[in-house]
């Protein structure tokens, strides 16, 4: 669908597009690369034994574990988790996402929370809420776009909010987004465990958990997320749907396998819906409680999500994997020293969220960011840009990010927005950027 903006709309993301921009900062620059193909980080060279001496020993007490208990353990574990270790982003770590490519990726973003702050009737208040904000490269690229918008932001009360499990992560964010000024929470009990202010003087806050996050309007932003969030696996068989679980081989003790339940349990009963088709199913019930959460936000105090990550609209089966170094890795084994993930299900994201809210997507990552105004932006920084190898560096990303064959169609965009943001008679009422065709005559 083709949507004419209006004046306003245009000058808005216009001013945008047209910004110069310092040809050193022009594009920051990580390998074209997806997770397939990033070298390993020096501190998961050796195995964390721990971390199979610790799952061997759960099994040996109380069974075998599901696939949701096994990833949580593997990534999220207070001591040994992958996440809680290490920095596993960017070229030392075992993938790079899309705002360590390019700085457009995040630009974009930037117009788009604008442009529903907008849609919402511009209120008083614009809280910005990341969740895995990985090295804070996004957050950073959006609040980049608030200050050259700030004539249009006017008074509104902006600051972000980060959600973020991982110290290590948090130290290398607070670096980027804060410089040296951020300080650390006296208890560990304390909600927010860390605070700073940017350069630009805006307070940004640290949680462990969503529901931390302060009350209020707020944009919420989940940028490869949610396919970190732990699965449940069923399969089905003669006897119905069974779960598939994690246990000890018995010819190998120190290797892990995979089983599958002889009698359903509480999960195989309840998250599998009647009418499925499908003859394996991973099911991210986690996923679902937080979507719920962002729902009741949404509802109770008005904002937005916008969701980004591998995924599909309830058509794949089988999509739990590990990355390591260059290549695909054994998800079972030597736990911990990889990074665990599987396709998000926007199939079940959208049922999760329920009738209150309006959905939209999931469309591809090449058909968002073009309906965003990519190649306008990509030409502008062309324009500005005299350095050769820079320029082919614009090009390389912006392939990366749009190429059918790379992240262009791995990746879906998916919106949750209030009711009221569609339901609106206004002739001036702006369009959902991204998932409809913005057009600049």
């Amino acid at each position: 669908m083709r949507v004419f903006l209006g004046v306003k709309t245009q000058k808005l993301i216009s001013r945008v597009f047209v910004h110069p921009v310092n040809q050193s900062a022009a594009v920051r620059w990580g390998p074209p690369q997806t997770r397939l193909s990033c070298s390993s980080s020096p501190d998961l060279e050796k195995p964390p034994h721990s971390m199979l001496r610790h799952l061997t020993s759960k099994i040996k007490s109380t069974g075998p574990i599901s696939v949701a208990e096994y990833m949580r353990e593997v990534l999220t574990n207070p001591v040994t988790g992958y996440y809680v270790r290490n920095n596993m982003l960017g070229p030392d770590g075992d993938f790079i996402t899309s705002p360590e490519i390019s700085q457009i990726f995040g630009e974009l973003l930037g117009v788009w929370i604008i442009s529903e702050w907008m849609g919402a009737g511009r209120p008083k208040q614009l809280q910005l809420v990341e969740l895995g904000p990985g090295k804070g490269s996004l957050a950073s690229d959006i609040l980049r776009v608030f200050s050259q918008l700030q004539s249009v932001l006017g008074e509104a009360s902006v600051s972000l909010h980060l959600v973020e499990v991982s110290p290590t992560l948090s130290q290398l964010q607070a670096q980027n987004l804060t410089g040296n000024t951020s300080q650390e929470a006296d208890s560990e009990d304390e909600p927010v465990y860390r605070r700073g202010k940017t350069t630009a003087g805006l307070p940004v806050c640290w949680y462990r958990r969503l529901d931390d996050v302060p009350t209020g309007f707020s944009v919420f932003v989940a940028h490869e997320f949610f396919d970190a969030l732990p699965i449940h696996k069923f399969q089905r068989t003669e006897k119905g749907w069974r779960e598939v679980m994690v246990d000890i081989d018995p010819e190998k003790p120190d290797h892990l396998r995979f089983v599958v339940t002889p009698s359903p349990t509480l999960a195989s009963s309840t998250l599998v819906q009647a009418d499925e088709r499908r003859d394996h199913v991973e099911v991210c019930a986690e996923g679902g409680v937080i979507i719920q959460q962002l729902v009741r936000r949404i509802t109770e105090d008005g904002g937005a999500a916008l969701i980004a990550d591998y995924g599909h609209d309830g058509t794949k089966t089988d999509t739990f994997r590990a990355f390591k170094g260059h290549q695909l890795h054994d998800v079972l084994a030597s736990p911990g020293t990889a990074d665990l993930t599987a396709d998000v299900d926007f199939s079940y994201l959208r049922r999760m969220a329920g009738g209150g809210v309006a959905c939209m997507g999931p469309v591809t990552q090449r058909t968002f960011l073009k309906n965003m105004g990519i190649d306008t932006r990509l030409q502008v920084l062309l324009r500005n840009c005299t350095d050769p190898n820079t320029r082919k560096q614009l090009i390389s990303s912006y392939d990366m990010l749009t190429n059918r064959a790379k992240m262009g169609e791995r990746f879906l965009f998916f919106s949750v927005l209030h009711q009221s943001r569609l339901k609106k008679k206004i002739p001036a009422q702006l369009p959902v950027a991204g998932f409809t065709e913005l057009s600049f005559s």
